[in-house]
C-alpha cells in the first residue's frame, strides 16, 4: 500500500548499522593499530509513478557498506623492546596457528612465547626470515620467526689484530722513551682470553724494533710468572723522513704472529697483524710527539651467553651477547596491499584477504612502496572521539526520523481503512 513504510524500515536498519560502527570504534578507542571504520549509504532502485513527466520515488536505502579507513595513525613512543609500529603503507605478516591461515595486522606490540616463537599480543605467530648458518637471507619464503632464546654463541679465535699506534719521533735510543709496551686482548679456539704484549725499541734513528711475548703460563714452553718470548714474532720497523712507515712495506702486510702449545688445549693461535689499513696508509707512524696507542682492534669473541632481544629500526631481530656483541638473529615480514579496503576483518585486530583484495607483495620494509618499522613505538588508533559524536548524532536523529515515517505511514493507514468502513 505505502512504500514509505518498507523504505523507512530500510532506514532503520541502515542507520542501526551506523550506530553499531560508531559503538565499535568508540570501543577501539585505544586499541594498537585499530582502523576506524566508516558507514556508506547508498539508495535503492527507484519505481517510476506512471506520471508520464520521469517523476519516480526511492525503496528507501540498500545495506550499508562498512569499510576501514587505513590511515596513518599517530606512532606513541613506549619503549618497548619488542614493539614496533609501521610507518607508512603495508602490514606485518602473521599465522593464526589454530586455522594456519595467513593473516595481516598494524598491531606491532610483540611479545616472545615460551617456546620462543615471536608472536602479537593475541598469540598469531609473526612471519618473516630467521638467520640460518650464521648468515641473515630475505630472499627465500617467509616463515615463523624464532627466536633463540637462551642461546651461547660459540667463540671466535682471533685471526687478525691492529694498532694504531704513534712512536715518538724525538725519542732516543737507550733513553727513557726509546722503549714502548703495550697489551691486546686475543681469544683462542675455546674462547679464552690471552694477552700479547707488543714492546717497541728505538734502535736508531727512524727504526724500531718489535718483539711479542704472551704470558708463561698460557704456553706449555712457557714458565709461569715470566713473560714467554713467542718465536718469530720479532722484527724492524723502519720509517722515512715524513714518519711513514716504510719497512715493512705493504707488500709484506699483514705479519703472521704465531702461537704453538697453548696449555688450555685450544688450537694454536695464528694472528694476522695489520701494519696498513685498507687504502695502503701505515697504522703506526713516527711523529714528534709523545708514544701513544691511537685504537686497537682484533676480532676474536669469547664464548657468550644471550643476554636481550630487541626489534630495530626497519624490522630486524637484534640478539644482544654478554660480550656486548650483537648480531641480526631474523628479520619481519611487510605485505604491500593495493586495496587495503577489500580486507575482511577477523578479530584480533587482524585482517584476512578477500575474493577482491589484490595479492599481497611480501618483501622488508622500505622497499616496493612498504612503510617504515620504527622501533620503541606503536600506531595508535585512528577513531576520532569527536567525529564518532557526531556521526552517532547523525544516525540518531536519521533513525528517529525513519521511526517517525513509519508511525505517520501508520496512522495514514488506519485513515484509509476508517475511510472504507465508514
Amino acid at each position: 500500500m505505502f512504500t514509505s513504510f518498507s523504505a523507512a524500515l530500510t532506514g532503520l536498519d541502515a542507520n542501526q548499522v551506523g550506530v553499531d560502527t560508531v559503538g565499535t570504534n568508540l570501543a577501539n578507542l585505544n586499541t594498537t593499530g585499530y582502523k576506524a571504520s566508516s558507514v556508506s549509504f547508498y539508495d535503492l532502485v527507484a519505481q517510476n509513478l506512471g506520471l508520464g513527466n520521469g517523476s519516480s520515488v526511492g525503496l528507501g536505502t540498500g545495506q550499508p557498506q562498512v569499510a576501514h579507513q587505513f590511515t596513518q595513525g599517530a606512532i606513541q613512543t613506549t619503549g618497548g623492546a619488542l614493539d614496533g609500529a609501521i610507518q607508512g603503507d603495508g602490514f606485518f605478516v602473521v599465522r593464526d596457528i589454530s586455522s594456519g591461515a595467513i593473516e595481516y595486522t598494524r598491531a606491532g606490540n610483540l611479545q616472545v612465547d615460551a617456546s620462543g616463537n615471536l608472536v602479537t599480543s593475541t598469540g598469531e605467530r609473526v612471519e618473516g626470515w630467521n638467520q640460518v648458518g650464521g648468515s641473515l637471507s630475505t630472499s627465500g619464503a617467509i616463515t615463523d620467526i624464532v627466536i633463540p632464546s637462551g642461546s651461547l654463541q660459540a667463540p671466535v679465535a682471533t685471526t687478525t689484530m691492529s694498532l694504531d699506534l704513534n712512536l715518538n719521533a724525538a725519542a732516543t735510543v737507550g733513553g727513557a722513551n726509546g722503549t714502548f709496551t703495550t697489551p691486546l686482548s686475543v681469544y683462542d679456539s675455546l674462547g679464552n682470553s690471552h694477552v700479547l704484549t707488543f714492546t717497541f725499541t728505538m734502535t736508531a734513528p727512524n727504526t724500531w724494533s718489535y718483539a711479542l711475548t704472551i704470558p708463561g703460563a698460557d704456553v706449555t714452553a712457557g714458565t709461569p710468572g715470566q713473560p714467554y718470548a713467542i718465536p718469530g714474532a720479532t722484527g724492524s720497523l723502519t720509517f722515512d723522513a715524513n714518519g711513514n712507515l716504510t719497512a715493512p712495506t705493504l707488500a709484506n702486510n699483514p705479519v703472521n704472529i704465531a702461537v704453538a702449545g697453548l696449555t688450555d688445549g685450544a688450537a694454536d693461535l695464528s694472528v694476522n697483524w695489520s701494519l696498513y689499513n685498507t687504502d695502503g696508509s701505515p697504522r703506526v707512524t713516527q711523529f714528534a710527539t709523545a708514544t701513544a696507542v691511537a685504537s686497537e682492534s682484533q676480532n676474536g669473541l669469547a664464548a657468550a651467553q644471550l643476554t636481550h632481544i630487541s626489534l630495530s629500526n626497519g624490522g630486524e631481530i637484534m640478539a644482544q651477547y654478554s660480550n656486548g656483541t650483537q648480531i641480526a638473529v631474523a628479520e619481519l615480514a611487510l605485505a604491500s596491499i593495493r586495496n587495503p579496503e577489500s580486507l575482511v576483518a577477523v578479530g584480533n585486530n587482524n585482517f584476512q584477504v578477500s575474493a577482491s583484495t589484490a595479492l599481497p607483495a611480501i618483501g622488508v620494509a622500505n622497499t616496493g612502496g612498504r612503510g617504515n618499522i620504527l622501533s620503541g613505538g606503536l600506531e595508535s588508533s585512528t577513531v576520532d572521539i569527536a567525529h564518532e559524536f557526531t556521526n552517532l548524532i547523525t544516525y540518531q536523529r536519521g533513525y528517529e526520523a525513519s521511526a517517525k515515517v513509519i508511525t505517520t505511514t501508520d496512522q495514514l493507514t488506519q485513515d484509509t481503512i476508517n475511510l472504507k468502513q465508514g
